[in-house]
């Protein structure tokens, strides 16, 4: 029986504060822009999260063979347990019915993997604790920052113990095949998972555009394009801020969600957990020789390192980890760590095209450049203490970032 596997990504960074100026350098000012993640926490818990995981409550209560697959970052984590306990409860419930899979990412949603191996390792172990700690699970899915993959992630995360990987379902990789199969990555045992980004963007960015040929788009419209795609499955990989802020309550996008899997099933389609789509057997060895991601057009890394900007801010970072790290300052440490996250280097991109309103999205500056100068005045805050203290020696980074990569 062909199926559906839903995926929904939840994360919110540490925004920088906009003031902290090259002037606050050395006078231990905080880093992080208290008000605005709070604020901007409680406007997404309120529009988005509690809402969309009350339907997905009632329709897992309805639905007994209902499912759906979360990751959850160590750094929205936290902000849920300092800001919105309840939504943590609401996460809570859904873990309790047994219809919902907690993936394993990196704690701090961080490119790591392209710059530092032992962080990326540090950050999927630190995020593994959290998840089973909290929701006594410990998956054998990973799903790696942005969707970011490539050949050498599989073969380091096969190491790990990981059986099979999220991946992009890319043209340019796929060429003729269908996302709606499992693939087994080059040259190890781990299989692929891949995103089949027509049908999930058609509800990601599409749903609300009136000058799109599929609106509106009905659950039931929507459910027969996927019992009609062909495959095994078909994976539907969403940020979970589509629900109710990417894509406004007004839009209908919540009565979508709760229609949609009443309508999947009297098409005959089942669902299932990304782990359970490890019993089939790959169609075919897919070749990723450089990094794939899920975001803009040409779906590779060039929404985070893509300028000169992006990819000098990236190189010192991790250029001064091991002077971080041998400070033993655990505030400065968890600092450091909260300036890996992706959405830092986002902030930073200066491409426009079709997507470029995606890029404005949850952006605290003005300009690509505002974001670059907050971002190295803390970095730079960073190397005056850490000079302080133990004496700076810069690291070289583990790998030379590819440009435009």
């Amino acid at each position: 029986m062909k199926g559906v596997c839903f995926y929904f990504q939840v994360h919110q960074p540490y925004r920088i504060r906009k003031d902290f100026s090259v002037f606050d350098i050395g006078r231990k000012k905080d880093y992080f822009d208290i008000a605005k993640n709070s604020q901007v926490l409680k406007k997404v818990s309120e529009k988005c999260y509690l809402p969309a995981n009350k339907i997905l409550l009632d329709s897992l209560a309805k639905h007994e063979d209902f499912k759906v697959a979360f990751s959850v970052t160590g750094s929205i984590f936290e902000q849920f347990q300092e800001h919105a306990p309840n939504v943590l409860k609401s996460f809570s419930d859904l873990a309790s019915t047994g219809g919902v899979e907690f993936l394993a990412e990196t704690y701090n949603h961080s490119l790591s993997f392209l710059f530092d191996k032992e962080e990326f390792q540090f950050q999927i172990a630190e995020h593994k604790k959290l998840m089973k700690s909290f929701f006594n699970q410990k998956s054998k899915i990973f799903r790696n920052t942005e969707l970011i993959y490539s050949n050498d992630l599989a073969k380091f995360v096969e190491k790990l113990g990981f059986k099979a990987i999220l991946a992009e379902g890319a043209g340019k990789i796929l060429e003729w095949r269908s996302p709606n199969h499992v693939y087994k990555a080059k040259d190890c045992d781990v299989k692929l998972l891949l995103k089949n980004y027509k049908l999930s963007d058609d509800v990601a960015f599409r749903f609300s555009q009136q000058s799109w040929e599929g609106w509106p788009l009905t659950a039931e419209k929507y459910a027969d394009w996927i019992n009609a795609s062909g495959g095994e499955f078909v994976n539907l990989f969403l940020d979970y801020e589509t629900f109710g802020e990417h894509q406004w309550q007004d839009t209908g996008i919540f009565d979508f969600l709760a229609a949609l899997p009443g309508e999947l099933k009297n098409k005959g389609l089942t669902f299932f957990k990304p782990s359970e789509l490890l019993k089939f057997k790959p169609k075919a060895v897919l070749d990723f020789k450089e990094p794939v991601s899920w975001a803009d057009t040409e779906r590779d890394t060039s929404a985070w390192l893509g300028n000169d900007l992006q990819r000098s801010a990236a190189a010192l970072l991790y250029r001064i980890k091991g002077a971080v790290l041998r400070s033993n300052n655990k505030q400065l440490i968890d600092s450091w760590r909260k300036l890996t996250t992706s959405d830092h280097f986002y902030y930073m991109c200066t491409k426009w095209f079709n997507d470029g309103d995606v890029h404005k999205y949850f952006n605290p500056y003005d300009t690509p450049y505002e974001g670059y100068v907050a971002f190295m005045n803390v970095l730079n805050d960073i190397i005056h203490r850490v000079k302080d203290t133990k004496g700076l020696k810069m690291d070289k980074p583990s790998i030379k970032q590819k440009r435009g990569v």
